[in-house]
């Protein structure tokens, strides 16, 4: 236990001189296994480890998903989404915002990534608000804090890397994950309506209210996605296909879908696929580290002893279950998404299992924790995405203006925890 303790230390260190989380996870497992065991079979774990991750079938459900939420985000489909839900939500303070979190969870039901909901929805949303005389801090606050709804609302990455790191049914977590999703969309809006409420000049008056057919016409932009999601989530829901099946139609209809609409030129089609295969590369390096680094943590005893100290401590389970996501925030104060996922994971899984936690909520729980470090001071992955983008506002003004969201986030992780059905009904009427 003492080696894997060490590892961390060394790791966290690596990880603060700037290696990629991925080769530190490979150099720190692959040569903590070797001190346990030895170098040969360090090395021939290293390679064995690869050459399964590189050829799993089940992992290539990944690219399958990225490629499918690259080509959706080079399509007008954001646009559309935006300004439908602007013709609903524009009569009304603070419209905007309300359309910016509504399209934000509509485009991560295509997209699976929190960094590109945000930066698509930071180039479309921002303009327009800024337009209309919206407070920074309201503004950038809706993106930065609606873009992480698209590792939640599925098809999720960072599901699917829970699923892939717990051998737990990506397709159960999906589903999972979308009433969650929907509470988030709904607490976010509330979020603004009490801000604009609280804060008037937060947020102009909305401008006068669309004819009904005006606003049904505006509705007529978001078919394709409505479609795709229908298409992806109801095959799994169903049990029609698997998710790996899923994302492969989920690709091939967001490519046919690209082409009809005449947003799919040859260099888009090459400038996807290479962003695909690029992310792709970097995501199966990260696995491959993973996976190497548990089995030195295994070998080290590590997870062994934390869960066998802790149940044999004889501590009420929920008690355990705070701790736990009082340090999954505390790290988010410091770790991007994919580090806090692949580092705690490992540990903590067999400790939820072990105290009887439903392993599918707990993903969801993880997620909603990473959710809420993606713009929690002072790292905020999805805070420093929005500064990239709008580099006239300062940091501060992101983080003060994501507050009323953080507060939402906290009331929704509450009702999670509490109301485990929240997440598992769904999963419980499967096919």
């Amino acid at each position: 236990m003492t080696a894997a303790l060490l590892a961390f230390v060394a790791l966290f260190l690596l990880l603060s001189l700037g290696v990629p989380i991925g080769f530190g996870l490979i150099i720190v497992g692959t040569l903590g296994f070797a001190i346990i065991t030895d170098v040969g079979p360090a090395f021939s774990m290293l390679a064995q480890n690869t050459v399964d991750t590189v050829l799993s079938y089940h992992f290539s459900v990944l690219p399958m998903f990225l490629l499918m939420g690259n080509v959706i985000a080079r399509t007008r489909l954001a646009e559309e989404l935006y300004n439908a839900a602007q013709a609903f939500l524009g009569h009304t303070r603070g419209g905007l915002a309300h359309a910016t979190v509504i399209s934000c969870g509509a485009f991560g039901a295509v997209c699976g990534s929190s960094m590109a909901t945000t930066a698509t929805m930071c180039r479309i949303a921002v303009p327009a608000m800024r337009a209309r005389g919206y407070a920074p801090a309201l503004t950038v606050g809706s993106v930065a804090a609606g873009g992480t709804l698209g590792i939640l609302i599925p098809p999720s990455v960072a599901m699917v890397l829970y699923g892939l790191i717990t051998e737990n049914d990506i397709g159960a977590l999906f589903v999972a994950g979308i009433v969650p999703g929907i509470l988030g969309v709904l607490l976010y809006m509330v979020a603004i309506r009490a801000t604009v409420q609280i804060s008037r000049e937060s947020a102009p008056e909305g401008d006068p209210r669309k004819p009904l057919a005006e606003r049904l016409r505006a509705l007529r932009g978001v078919w394709a996605i409505l479609l795709l999601f229908g298409i992806v989530m109801g095959g799994i829901y169903g049990g029609v296909f698997t998710p790996t099946e899923a994302a492969s139609i989920g690709a091939a209809g967001a490519l046919v879908i690209a082409g009809l609409r005449g947003d799919l030129s040859f260099a888009t089609l090459y400038n996807v696929v290479f962003e695909t295969a690029r992310t792709t590369a970097m995501l199966f390096v990260v696995l491959i580290g993973a996976i190497v680094f548990t089995n030195f943590l295994n070998v080290g005893g590590l997870a062994r002893s934390m869960s066998g100290f802790i149940l044999g401590l004889d501590s009420d389970p929920y008690t355990v279950l705070f701790a736990i996501l009082a340090i999954y925030i505390l790290l988010g104060c410091f770790l991007d998404a994919m580090a806090m996922m692949l580092l705690t994971v490992p540990i903590f899984y067999p400790v939820i299992v072990g105290l009887g936690f439903d392993p599918i909520w707990f993903g969801i729980v993880v997620v909603v924790v990473i959710e809420i470090g993606l713009i929690t001071p002072p790292f905020g992955m999805n805070a420093f995405v929005v500064r990239s983008m709008v580099p006239d506002v300062p940091i501060t003004t992101v983080y003060r203006g994501v507050l009323p969201f953080l507060a939402a986030d906290f009331v929704r992780l509450g009702l999670i925890v509490a109301f485990p059905a929240i997440s598992l009904f769904l999963v419980e009427t499967m096919g």
